[in-house]
């Protein structure tokens, strides 16, 4: 029996009964209209606010991966709570959704530790959405069974994101593994604003220059809560081959509820290695 990571969102971020929640799911992928991808995919980039709200486009970023079959999924998020450390995972064995159980990956764990001078630190029963949010978009789009690595990060730090990065790289190296890194972009802005702040993030995104990200946010140029996530991803993805960052979609909460006053953005990427 394994020590399951009990859901704290399940029927209220996203829905609790398991066939709607697979419909819904799948409605999101199968409405994302991509571009033509030529090379190997290597992360991607989600949001993670409600499914209501951003699922629409947090669809096209798992569309694209749908025709892989990686063993072994990393999910880089922040930590919106409170917690001395500065990198977290799950003291549980799996990840539970209405869709079924996600085992975690322990020997990555493990791995991935001895190639960080830093602790990841074993938590229960957190509470944190922004991780969780994305399983079930991953349990319809991949079709193969798949092992977990949560990695949820509190300190905000160039240098944290940055051993993060290469860590990530040197445990990936020989593992067919993707990477998926989970952000929102502005809050709370006006529409206007937060297209101007959210593009601006986006090009550094695309820049493949994961420090400019960190400059975006210290200028107030551009914002994004998982800013850390994205450039530890990107750290690792371009030890791992990758050269290309391409957006996918991009939206506002004002985009579903109408109400323009008061915005959060929302951006779907792929990373990816170019075929020549």
């Amino acid at each position: 029996m394994l020590d399951i990571r009990p859901s704290p969102i399940s029927g209220t971020w996203y829905d609790g009964n398991p066939r709607k929640l697979a419909a819904r799911v799948d409605e999101y992928l199968s409405a994302a209209e991509l571009p033509e991808i030529k090379g190997n995919i290597i992360a991607v980039i989600a949001p993670h606010a409600g499914h209501v709200y951003s699922g629409a486009v947090a669809g096209y970023a798992f569309a694209v991966i749908r025709e892989l079959t990686p063993d072994l999924v990393v999910v880089l998020s922040p930590f919106h709570n409170i917690e001395s450390h500065s990198l977290l995972t799950t003291k549980h064995q799996a990840y539970s959704t209405p869709l079924g159980n996600i085992e975690v990956d322990r020997a990555a764990l493990l791995d991935l530790q001895l190639n960080l001078d830093f602790p990841i630190t074993a938590i229960a029963n957190d509470r944190e959405h922004s991780l969780e949010i994305e399983l079930p978009f991953l349990q319809r789009a991949l079709k193969n069974e798949f092992k977990l690595l949560p990695l949820m990060i509190r300190a905000q730090e160039v240098n944290v994101a940055q051993k993060i990065g290469h860590a990530l790289a040197q445990t990936l190296g020989n593992k067919n593994a993707l990477i998926v890194a989970s952000t929102d972009l502005s809050h709370f802005y006006d529409q206007q604003t937060a297209k101007i702040l959210d593009e601006e993030m986006l090009k550094r995104f695309e820049s493949f220059n994961p420090e400019s990200i960190f400059d975006a946010e210290r200028m107030g140029k551009g914002f994004a809560c998982g800013h850390a996530a994205v450039a530890a991803m990107l750290w690792a993805a371009r030890e791992l081959g990758a050269n290309k960052l391409q957006i996918l979609k991009y939206a506002t909460s004002g985009d579903v509820t109408g109400d323009h006053s008061s915005v959060v953005g929302y951006g779907a990427a792929v990373v990816y290695q170019v075929n020549e």
